[in-house]
């Protein structure tokens, strides 16, 4: 009833010796633990630990029952881009027609790119949203591609099928990783992304490529672990942390070590509750999250236990050395400020100014502080000087002016509430468990808090954790609920849930569910949604007994193979060369064409995501498309409405669907040129002369580059929209209903299903129709829609809306650039006329589905002032308003309206549809969309003038106004007088 926790840290390697005999007393069953400092082959830092703790409590190793560590072996190799460690990757999708206009490691850095892209390959296969095949697999594809990886001599194969997290009968992954086992032998790493993320294609895909280039490595490491357990005499099993907080084999890890990449600060939180008492009965008990802060030498890292017991995990994706990623990983905030966080005095013309961190002396805290004999003034001389902790030499820090202590001690507060405030769920108090070695320079009271708990050997809580996981198992798919009872279908997947984490090594008497998520799925008619459930139990002990210890055959040999050569860095790889942005000027060509580059192609992303208005769906997946056929030698030309002849034809193209769809069925590039084709067949069509984008807000705004690129036209400056709205017939010339206004129109699947729609009784009839008809296709179709000519592109569109994107873009990026992200609103402003309405804090998200469209609403209270220098985001042109006036902002998948809520209940109306409403993140400058709205962000509201032809007609206001959206007591007022956007072509044109 021994287990051995360890946790490898960046400084120390944490080791802790717990009886679970003893659990009920004091000191929760530690018996001992130890800190070893980290070293560069992580087994010598774990050996010494374990011998330590082992030695001190005078415990026999062949009396342990398990040893569990938690590492960032793994993921520091990803991190540092190691030669040595990482290994190319062969990438077979099973797809059919779609994913290739976004190829594997298309967001790689070029170092980790060259490190580990080895070969890529498409094959049929591959699921619809509803589990019905794209195309059924194809084995003598599947063997073509083995013959090309063998040739290469590849070991390392990521299998990635689209909505594969949805396949449970393994007819899809598991069944190519057969074939390509048969074919090249049992000696390749076969990886089924399925395996290893969740629904999101291209993050799920970037991290099966990051495990499986990392696998030989792991492999290599855990047998270290192994090879230092035989010398400290441990036959005990061995067991890995996971991301989540729960325990897998070494076995498994090795075949999964991207799953143990941040276990860190999830051994701390299970760690920081364990040790103060609190099992999950508890912390349910309690009705609300548990924060914990770990407070290190250099960092705070700040997440939240949930009402489960297990951390909050992180948002849809995450990003690891630069590559987007959706593998499970805990939230954790972190801040540049821990024991060891320098502490700088200046002397200003308004006063002495005292500045905390984020440097640090990290691990050189002993010879460095002053308390310990040093010269440099750190956070730990703070505390001790101020009477709170007593440790090192006091007479070193007595001279330490009280007017520095007072100073130090306010910005160290004001740091660590800052953070907290950020992962709170609620503006309720909550309890706050202090954990780290640091930990002693947090305050007895913290704003926001209600109870402070430092437990027992709170620093070796992330040891303690890694000692105490539990064992999980989740079950992640997609229902159609279309007949059926939801609950019924919740308490299915509980079952497939509590089965998978039993199976996982789980005492089936200490099992049950701990989460349950039901996200619906946006813009089908065939109630599809999204469920979550995962279940959790203590490691049952027969399978600690079960589990095979150290293989015997482990030698002299094992060992010697266990030790790495020296590190080494791939030096001949071009890195994308940066551009001054300050001096940047755009391609225009001689024929006033607009070459676009890709910080064209960036900026003009951006753009369009604040142009979005919340909605509109992400631009990144596009903009990696356009980039990448830049990189392949197409080109993307942008041309002027005046230089072009009136009668020239532009086709209008974007996608229908729901973006659930989107983000894992991944275009393949032939959907909207398979419906512009079949439209131009209907329509006798010989030819047009470039495109248009209905709606430039979101990544409708990208998709018309695309189709120029592919197909050689042009892309004319300007859309039909202006901003984005959830309706197909809310465009302009479905507003002022003129003849080829909304048809004929043509949708496409790319796999050979088109719908041609010549005419429609009403224009919400063409989206009745075609919704549905996409929702058959499986919820994503390319649209093009009847031609226009330029004159009637620019008579019913809003022109220049492209050139108004990049320069959005680009007065962001030149803010962000010169760290004045407090500049962008006005930036912004100062390109199109509207108000900043508000500067604050989302303390509210109210979100809801009605008939396929998320409908919902989001609360934004003033900062505090002690807030605002914190988030950076103070503006001249936000007005003033009271600490308990309120901002609300209704959306129905784009922001509809914004008003103030003061408290004696008076409402005023600052902005409506059509006028822009954008909320933007005032701590980087991004646009957010009505998904990405949850507590605790700071956030800047503009509202910015919508072109007349929605504002200032009565067709527009009655297709895009507030009545439109059934908000009949809602007034349209504009924020502002219109600007026409400038031309970037007719400002950068060659004289």
């Amino acid at each position: 009833m021994l287990r051995i926790g360890v946790d490898v840290g960046g400084t120390n390697t944490d080791g802790v010796l717990i009886d679970l005999t003893r659990l009920h007393e004091p000191n929760r069953g530690v018996l001992a633990h130890f800190k070893a400092p980290t070293t560069p082959d992580v087994s010598q830092g774990i050996e010494a630990a374990v011998r330590e703790i082992l030695k001190n409590a005078d415990v026999a190793a062949t009396s342990v029952s398990s040893l569990s560590i938690g590492t960032t072996a793994f993921i520091n190799a990803v991190l540092e881009a190691d030669a040595r460690r990482l290994a190319k990757v062969a990438v077979i999708r099973l797809c059919g027609p779609y994913t290739k206009q976004c190829p594997p490691f298309v967001d790689f850095p070029a170092r980790l790119r060259a490190l580990t892209e080895g070969y890529v390959g498409y094959v049929d296969g591959g699921l619809q949203i509803d589990g019905r095949e794209i195309l059924p697999l194809n084995e003598d594809q599947i063997t073509e591609q083995c013959n090309i990886i063998k040739r290469k001599g590849l070991r390392n194969v990521v299998i990635c099928g689209v909505f594969s997290p949805l396949d449970n009968d393994g007819k899809q992954e598991q069944a190519a990783a057969k074939i390509i086992r048969q074919v090249l032998g049992d000696g390749v790493n076969v990886v089924c992304s399925r395996n290893v993320g969740q629904v999101g294609f291209l993050e799920r895909e970037n991290a099966s490529i990051l495990n499986a280039s990392i696998l030989t490595f792991a492999q290599r490491t855990i047998r270290g672990f192994q090879a230092a357990m035989k010398v400290l005499n441990l036959t005990c099993p061995l067991f890995l942390t996971q991301n989540d907080g729960t325990l897998t084999t070494a076995a498994s890890a090795a075949r999964l070590p991207i799953r143990t990449f941040a276990s860190g600060p999830t051994n701390s939180m299970r760690g920081a509750a364990f040790l103060a008492g609190l099992d999950e009965k508890q912390i349910s008990q309690q009705r609300k999250s548990i924060i914990v802060a770990d407070v290190g030498g250099t960092t705070t890292d700040v997440g939240v236990l949930l009402q489960s017991g297990l951390p909050r995990q992180a948002a849809s994706f995450i990003e690891v050395g630069g590559v987007r990623t959706n593998f499970s990983m805990a939230d954790v905030q972190s801040i540049g400020l821990g024991g060891g966080s320098r502490v700088k005095v200046f002397e200003t013309p308004q006063g002495r100014t005292v500045v905390v961190g984020p440097d640090s002396v990290g691990h050189y805290i002993t010879r460095d502080a002053k308390v310990f004999g040093g010269d440099i003034l750190t956070t730990t001389d703070i505390v001790v000087a101020n009477g709170r902790a007593d440790l090192g030499e006091r007479s070193n820090v007595a001279r330490i002016e009280p007017e520095v202590i007072e100073k130090a001690s306010k910005v160290m507060k004001k740091q660590i509430e800052g953070i907290i405030d950020k992962m709170k769920t609620s503006p309720e108090d909550i309890t706050v468990l202090l954990v780290g070695g640091g930990s002693i320079i947090a305050p007895e009271q913290l704003a926001g808090v209600g109870e402070i708990i430092r437990p027992p050997f709170f620093g070796v809580a992330n040891a303690v954790g890694a000692a105490m996981a539990k064992v999980a198992g989740e079950v992640d798919t997609i229902e159609i609920l279309q007949g059926r009872d939801v609950h019924e279908v919740i308490e299915g997947i509980k079952a497939q849930a509590i089965e998978k984490a039993i199976k996982g090594g789980a005492d089936p008497a200490t099992v049950r569910v701990v989460e349950v998520t039901n996200l619906p799925v946006q813009y089908v008619t065939n109630e599809a949604t999204r469920i979550i459930v995962k279940a959790a139990g203590d490691l049952a002990p027969e399978v600690v007994a079960s589990v095979s210890s150290i293989d015997d055959a482990l030698d002299a040999e094992d060992i010697a193979n266990s030790i790495e050569d020296d590190k080494t860095v791939l030096t001949d790889t071009v890195e994308d060369v940066a551009v001054d942005i300050e001096t940047y000027t755009p391609n225009i060509r001689p024929d006033r064409s607009w070459s676009i580059s890709e910080l064209d192609l960036k900026w003009i992303a951006d753009g369009c995501g604040i142009l979005g208005t919340g909605g509109g769906g992400t631009t990144y997946p596009p903009y990696l498309m356009a980039r990448q056929l830049l990189r392949d030698g197409k080109e993307i030309i942008v041309v002027d409405p005046d230089d072009i002849a009136e009668d020239a034809l532009f086709l209008r193209c974007m996608f229908m669907g729901s973006p659930s769809v989107s983000i894992e069925r991944v275009q393949g590039g032939n959907e909207i040129p398979t419906s512009i084709r079949r439209l131009m067949t209907y329509m006798n069509l010989d030819d047009f002369t470039g495109v248009i984008s209905d709606e430039i807000g979101g990544g409708n705004g990208i998709q018309p580059m695309l189709v120029a690129a592919e197909m050689g036209k042009k892309v004319l400056d300007a859309d039909l929209m202006g901003r984005a709205y959830p309706n197909m017939y809310q465009s302009l010339p479905g507003a002022f209903n003129i003849p080829g206004g909304l048809w004929p129109c043509a949708i496409s699947d790319g796999v050979g299903n088109t719908v041609v729609m010549p005419s429609a009784s009403t224009p919400k009839m063409v989206e009745t129709v075609l919704r549905s008809a996409t929702t058959e296709m499986g919820s994503r179709s390319g649209v093009s829609m009847s031609p226009l000519s330029r004159k009637n592109c620019q008579k019913y569109g809003v022109i220049r809306s492209v050139s108004q994107a990049w320069r959005i873009g680009r007065a962001v990026a030149l803010c962000q650039k010169r760290n004045n992200l407090k500049g962008i609103p006005a930036a912004i402003l100062g390109l199109q006329n509207g108000a900043c309405l508000f500067v604050g804090k989302i303390v509210d998200v109210q979100r809801e589905v009605r008939k396929g469209f998320t409908w919902g609403q989001v609360t934004i209270v003033p900062l505090l002032e002690d807030e605002e220098e914190d988030a950076g985001s103070v503006n001249a042109t936000a007005p003033a308003y009271l600490p308990d006036d309120r901002l609300v902002i209704p959306f129905q998948n784009e922001n509809l309206y914004a008003y103030l809520a003061a408290p004696d209940g008076l409402q005023k109306m600052l902005a409506t549809v059509p006028d822009l409403i954008t909320v933007i993140d005032s701590q980087n400058g991004t646009a957010l969309g009505t998904p990405d709205y949850r507590y605790g962000l700071r956030v800047t509201v503009i509202a910015m003038a919508a072109d007349p032809k929605w504002s200032s007609t009565p067709e527009g206001l009655a297709c895009g106004g507030p009545t439109a959206f059934g908000l009949h007591d809602v007034a349209f007022k504009h924020i502002a007088q219109y600007r026409e956007p400038v031309s970037v072509i007719s400002e950068y044109a060659p004289a």
